[in-house]
Order: C-alpha cells, then sequence, then structure tokens
C-alpha cells in the first residue's frame, strides 16, 4: 500500500540549515497535496505549511514564512522541507501528510503519513 517516508532530520546548531525529504512509495506525489506537521515534544502536532499540487504555497503558521519552504521533484516522487535559521524552538519530530487539496486539517485526517524524522536544535 501506499506510503510516506521522512528522512534529513539531525542535530543542527542554532542558525543552521536543514533540508527535509518526503517520499512516496505506492502512489504518485504529484497528484497529491502535502503538508508539513512537526510535533514538539510534549506538545500537540501542529500543521507547517501545505505544497498544492499546483505548487502553491498554504503557510498555516506565520513563523514558517521566510524560514521554511517546500518544493516538489516529481521525478523523484518526493517533497522537500527547506528549513533556514534554525532556532531550538524547532527541535520537533517533523512528518508529512498528503490529501488532494490543502485544508490544514489534523494529520490522521490525510490519505497517507509518514513516521516522521527527528530535528534537534540545542539552545
Amino acid at each position: 500500500q501506499g506510503r510516506l517516508v521522512e528522512s534529513g532530520g539531525g542535530l543542527v546548531q542554532p542558525g543552521g540549515s536543514l533540508k527535509l525529504s518526503c517520499t512516496a512509495s505506492g502512489f504518485n506525489l504529484d497528484r497529491w497535496a502535502i503538508t508539513w506537521f512537526r510535533q514538539a515534544p510534549g506538545e500537540e502536532r501542529e500543521n507547517l505549511l501545505c505544497i498544492s499540487r499546483g505548487d502553491e504555497t498554504t503557510y498555516y503558521q506565520d513563523f514558517a514564512k521566510g524560514r521554511f519552504a517546500a518544493s516538489r521533484d516529481n521525478s523523484r516522487n518526493t517533497v522537500y522541507l527547506q528549513m533556514n535559521s534554525l532556532k531550538s524552538e524547532d527541535t520537533a519530530t517533523y512528518a508529512c501528510a498528503a490529501e488532494l487539496r490543502c485544508t490544514g486539517v489534523s494529520w490522521y485526517r490525510h490519505e497517507y503519513w509518514g513516521q516522521g524524522t527527528q530535528v534537534t536544535v540545542p539552545s
């Protein structure tokens, strides 16, 4: 069945950058909108942004504007999340999920979702 797998997480110093990948198997990502989520320890999972099938981005959090950007490489069946100027409060598990259109619904309302990749930014 269709799966999403995130990769690219790790330990990054404050002010650093990281590029995460969300790769689909069993279905074609170019037919789906992809939302990036994150969940900090002890906190609710929050919607960050969504890239539509037409490559338009919807930002759900103001702090993501100017620092986070999504892009696609349909030939690789992959959506990326470029994160710049990382802060300690960005420490979280980052996950992706697929829906037909960007709606801002909870991660479990999406058709597919991944298990996430850990990003750690020390204080």
